[in-house]
């Protein structure tokens, strides 16, 4: 008979490949789903931070209080929830009725139920796994359960690349089979083998309290990335001052309203324990580091490197996914020996040597031209993705282990919500240090470019004019924007350009060319603030040290010694 702790796991390892599936493949799909629903980057890009950001807001918002409603209701009875949720997401998404604005709005509704589901999904199972496993068992079984993740990203990546090229909503259809497999086997299969308690009452007030100030700020972030009143960005919009000062507001109250209430969601007692609060710091440094970098590298890919090497826009997404792979591949490569070894030796030497390495990677990224060689930048990736393998499950082992029993649900619940609130957050920052070092000198780059190639003055100041938030997420889309801009021009205008001028213009090498060398400078922006995190998250992990310190983890690896825990949970 089959033990139950490999039953959790694998019921958990599928739930986090459909979800990390679903991460990537929407993400290198976006320009297929865009020309699908016939929407145009330049006038709809608040479309496209939505599909990206809108699930990381849901998720960010309501993980805490899930995985603390796990501590009352149970686990699994909430972790099958939102596989249920998830999957009629799916469904709703592959069946999107409409196109235009309409049809966007509908894929960014659907896409909110998916998070809902996912918010339930991500909350539960490293709880489900911990409860299942003992100590000596926890980081093999957190490292095969991350490694699952990354390989759907890995397969997310490659199947978005090959599905949008048949249909768009077919990104959204293979999540359905997966979906409807593991809610059936975790109805059948699943138990409660954690510690609950019914008996505690749920802190509604702190749950309010939390969620709005986490949504409010997250929206604030995203509105702050789009041109507001002739400016690049929106950071000056009364709405999203309005939205960061009472969202910030909401934060500062959130531990008070925590600290007088009888049964607190957020267990701030949690962060007196050196590892967990030395983890999740370092966990919440990686992901602000390393969260934004992959949609960079993916832009960089489809909007520059590909187009420059012949590849046509229609098949991008396809070979960016592919080209993207020896970063998963390092990841799968280090992270189930990094969890087994962290089990034997204690998590704090991989943990360091992980966000070392990562931190190095970024400087080795940041050397690159845009016209790059791809072996030494598939080499690079590779690496990146050993030090993310070799960090991952050994912080989240010595996270999970460091806290009692009967509060894993809500520590589940705390450790995923920094983690998600870390990825969103570096989204945002990442594109507001695009989006500010581009405005700087992508006007009179494009200017320029639009002169040397024999257009008038007019069309040069036309195009100096493009938002810069519009030219990032057109390279993003594989979308070149001069055919729009030329549609727009007077017939006085547009009949004095040469043909041959036009046809240099709408090729697929001209917008890469003029828009590389501000976009390069600015990535390596990004890449020496992601490495400065990763250094300093490296540091962190030292501090957090090699082993659990609750006294109720070192009372359970004895019992586990005396056999009294049984090891197959």
């Amino acid at each position: 008979m089959v033990s139950y702790k490999w039953v959790a796991l694998s019921n958990t390892t599928i739930g986090i490949l459909m979800a990390s599936i679903n991460g990537t493949i929407t993400l290198i799909s976006l320009p297929a789903i865009f020309r699908g629903i016939h929407i145009n980057p330049l006038d709809s890009f608040q479309y496209l931070l939505w599909i990206l950001m809108g699930y990381n807001i849901v998720t960010s918002s309501f993980l805490v209080t899930f995985g603390r409603l796990s501590d009352i209701f149970g686990r699994v009875r909430l972790y099958n929830l939102g596989f249920a949720i998830f999957t009629v997401g799916s469904i709703m998404l592959y069946l999107t009725p409409n196109t235009g604005d309409l049809g966007a709005l509908e894929l960014i509704v659907f896409r909110l139920v998916q998070a809902v589901g996912g918010a339930f999904l991500f909350a539960n199972s490293a709880a489900i796994i911990t409860d299942a496993f003992p100590i000596n068992e926890r980081g093999k079984a957190l490292g095969i359960n991350q490694v699952a993740g990354l390989a759907g990203s890995l397969i997310g990546l490659v199947l978005g690349g090959v599905l949008a090229t048949s249909n768009w909503r077919y990104v959204f259809l293979v999540s359905v089979p997966v979906g409807i497999l593991g809610s059936v086997w975790s109805y059948l299969k699943l138990r409660e083998v954690g510690v609950t308690n019914r008996n505690q009452r749920v802190d509604w007030a702190g749950n309010a309290t939390f969620a709005a100030s986490l949504t409010l700020l997250l929206i604030g972030v995203t509105y702050g990335l789009m041109p507001y009143d002739g400016s690049e960005m929106g950071w000056g919009d009364p709405y999203v001052i309005a939205a960061l000062t009472v969202g910030a507001a909401l934060l500062v109250a959130f531990p008070f309203v925590e600290g007088v209430v009888p049964d607190p969601m957020f267990r701030m007692e949690l962060f007196k324990i050196k590892a967990f609060s030395m983890g999740n710091l370092a966990s919440f440094l990686r992901s602000v580091g390393f969260g934004g970098v992959q949609i960079m590298l993916v832009i960089l890919l489809q909007g520059i490197w590909l187009p420059l090497h012949g590849y046509d826009y229609s098949v991008t997404p396809f070979w960016a996914g592919v080209y993207l792979l020896p970063l998963s591949v390092g990841f799968v490569a280090s992270g189930p020996l990094s969890g087994w070894l962290s089990d034997r030796y204690g998590a704090r030497a991989f943990a360091t040597l992980g966000m070392v390495l990562v931190g190095s990677t970024f400087l080795g990224l940041s050397s690159l031209s845009y016209d790059f060689s791809y072996p030494l930048f598939a080499f690079i990736l590779f690496l990146m993705g050993v030090g993310g393998g070799l960090f991952a499950s050994p912080n989240t082992a010595l996270i999970m282990n460091s806290v009692p029993k009967y509060h894993r649900g809500a520590a589940s619940g705390m450790r995923a919500t920094i983690q998600n609130v870390g990825q969103t957050a570096s989204l945002a920052i990442f594109f507001t240090l695009m989006i500010v070092a581009l405005a700087a000198t992508l006007p009179s780059a494009m200017q320029n470019a639009v002169l040397s190639a024999g257009a008038p003055q007019q069309l040069a100041y036309a195009m100096g004019r493009i938002p810069v938030t519009g030219a990032l997420f057109s390279a993003f889309l594989g979308y070149n924007p001069v055919a729009s801009i030329l549609n727009t021009l007077p017939p006085q205008i547009s009949s004095q350009i040469p043909q041959s001028t036009i046809v240099t213009l709408t090729s697929k090498y001209w917008f890469p060319h003029a828009i590389a060398p501000s976009f390069m400078s600015a990535l390596r922006l990004t890449f020496y603030i992601g490495a400065a995190l990763s250094f300093i998250a490296a540091l962190a992990s030292v501090a957090a040290g090699g082993k659990a310190q609750a006294e109720e983890i070192r009372v359970e690896a004895k019992e586990v010694e005396r056999g009294s825990v049984r090891s197959d949970g």
